[in-house]
């Protein structure tokens, strides 16, 4: 495991130095590393990419990740240097090292690191959780990222409309209890795959309506999959996130819910409704 380091860009960029969270290499797929920037053989590709962000907006590179020809960039930006660290926005970049191509993955607030993910047996991905937003009720999102040897990119899974997957709000439409679960669950054949269930119970207004979806990829092409559940592909579904006993360490929530635990403690499924609208 590499330890936090305090990175520098190169002496010209000193002044954009930030520290990073610990990453595991030894997961990493074939072909790939993190920089390491007080390395002197990384020199080049930090250089490199440091040029190639020059028109972009950042205060500090933050982590780069190397796979053959394209480089996945973490760049953080403070609004002002009396602002605090924790209040930085985060990019995620594509950038090419044949070109100087620069390509935005996505942006957010609050960066956690995750554990690599398998959604592929024997192949991972570094996945990362984040928020829209700063100081208010934000909404959580996962996304994890793969080099596509077609194109010669980074790229971010399951993206819709500039996020990845939505995994939680908090800030449920007003006269709406809504419930929540979600985790990233293992397979036997060591594979994993995320799931999320949404109850809204609208009391008086209206039939309550559930929305369940699985996230994984199709093992053929390695392309992203969202289905979303019904019937007894759903109920399945809700009663592993509510056990959550196959769920990956830190990407689970949910389960604690009075509507998990009464639903696990019953037995008895909660009577469904098709929901009308997405």
């Amino acid at each position: 495991m590499r330890g936090p380091l305090c990175r520098l860009a190169f002496p010209l960029c000193a002044l954009l130095s930030t520290c990073s969270l610990p990453l595991v290499a030894q997961q990493a797929p074939e072909g790939f590393h993190w920089v390491d920037f007080h390395s002197q053989q990384d020199q080049s590709v930090v250089v490199w990419v440091t040029r190639a962000l020059q028109g972009e907006k950042w205060t500090a590179i933050r982590e780069i990740g190397v796979q053959y020809d394209a480089a996945l960039v973490f760049t953080t930006l403070r609004a002002s240097p009396l602002a605090a660290p924790d209040e930085d926005t985060f990019a995620v970049w594509n950038v090419s090292l044949t070109s100087h191509l620069v390509t935005p993955l996505l942006k957010g607030v609050n960066l956690r690191w995750m554990d690599w993910l398998h959604y592929i047996p024997n192949k991972s991905e570094p996945a990362i959780l984040y928020d829209n937003c700063y100081e208010c009720p934000a909404d959580t999102y996962l996304t994890s990222f793969y080099y596509d040897a077609s194109h010669h990119t980074w790229t971010a899974r399951w993206m819709h409309g500039g996020q990845g997957i939505h995994l939680w709000s908090a800030s449920p439409p007003p006269g709406v209890n809504w419930t929540q679960v979600y985790a990233v669950m293992a397979r036997g054949n060591g594979s994993e795959y995320v799931g999320t269930w949404s109850h809204f119970d609208f009391g008086s207004q209206k039939p309550p309506a559930d929305y369940v979806y699985e996230y994984d990829l199709d093992p053929g092409t390695g392309l992203d999959q969202v289905q979303q559940l019904s019937g007894v592909s759903a109920q399945q579904m809700e009663r592993r996130l509510c056990a959550g006993q196959s769920a990956v360490r830190g990407l689970a929530r949910g389960q604690d819910s009075a509507y998990c635990q009464e639903f696990e403690s019953s037995g008895v499924r909660h009577k469904r409704n098709a929901p009308t609208h997405k």
